[in-house]
């Protein structure tokens, strides 16, 4: 009997484990709002200034990816672009819109994430909300995570918003390999 209970509880530590996926940490990066770094390949955030892209540079990412819309508060595509450019690191614009996501953009994503030759990559919106929940879907549909895990991961990430949690799941739903 104390044998059951001890493989049991081997058991259900292990599965803990794997079902919250990679651990996510928050370092404060100058320059980057919600500084969420996932694994050595990724990490997502939101608004990020000119000044914060070469932080980037300097903790190896190699791709930024834009969520951001041009014509929202405080975007600054074409400066960020530049610093990019000035960092020697790759510059990805993909407008969202956060009320109604288009899912052309997450195809364009789900292949900036996957090109190795991207990696590491930064991805960022205003708030990080857009951000994770496109690496919601990334999880789903290219790594084959169920919701639960996903969504915990996403949720560690900083996705709260319940209508950018359903895109994420319904664009997985219609895209399973």
């Amino acid at each position: 009997m104390r044998r059951y209970f001890g493989v049991a509880a081997l058991v259900a530590l292990l599965a803990t484990g794997s079902a919250f996926g990679q651990t996510v940490t928050k370092p404060v990066v100058p320059g980057v709002t919600n500084f969420s770094r996932l694994e050595s390949t990724i990490a997502c955030a939101g608004a990020t200034t000119p000044a914060g892209v070469a932080e980037l540079k300097k903790l190896g990412y190699r791709t930024v990816i834009n969520l951001r819309q041009a014509s929202e508060p405080g975007a600054d595509v074409e400066a960020e672009e530049a610093a990019a450019k000035a960092a020697g690191v790759k510059y990805v614009h993909l407008p969202v819109n956060g009320a109604s996501p288009d899912p052309a953009m997450v195809d364009q994503f789900l292949a900036a994430v996957g090109d190795p030759a991207n990696q590491p990559v930064f991805v960022h919106c205003a708030s990080g909300q857009r951000a994770s929940a496109f690496w919601m879907i990334k999880r789903l549909v290219v790594d084959g995570w169920d919701a639960e895990k996903a969504g915990t991961e996403a949720a560690a990430l900083g996705l709260t918003s319940p209508a950018l949690k359903t895109f994420a799941l319904n664009y997985a739903a219609s895209h399973k390999k």
